[in-house]
């Protein structure tokens, strides 16, 4: 119980510190996009249904690289980053998914100095 404790613990001062910086609290669909507008470095005003699902996929691949689910192949003519998927995704429960992926995003802002 201490390791969820401790995540739970370490989400929330994320949490404070994005509330902080955008002056709300943002989902895990919103910080997935986010994370994928810091790595495509996408700056149009209007982004389509379909880029924010492409920017959440970008986050999610970036995100579980570390851990050897995904690598980097290349950035393509649009300087979109694609990966090729090394292993399969375990497949968890809800909140376990979704613990897993906390973790991965704690890891993330750690590594970007937030």
């Amino acid at each position: 119980m201490y390791i969820q404790d401790d995540l739970q613990q370490r989400w929330w001062a994320l949490e404070a510190k994005l509330v902080e910086r955008f002056g709300k609290r943002p989902d895990m669909e919103s910080i997935l996009f986010l994370i994928g507008l810091q790595e495509t470095g996408l700056t149009s005003k209007k982004i389509s249904k379909e880029q924010k699902q492409d920017l959440m996929h970008v986050a999610v691949c970036t995100l579980l690289q570390p851990s050897g689910y995904f690598a980097f192949e290349k950035k393509d003519k649009d300087n979109w980053p694609h990966f090729k998927q090394l292993k399969e995704i375990p497949n968890y429960n809800l909140p376990d998914q979704e613990n897993f992926l906390k973790d991965h995003v704690l890891l993330y802002f750690e590594q970007m100095g937030f």
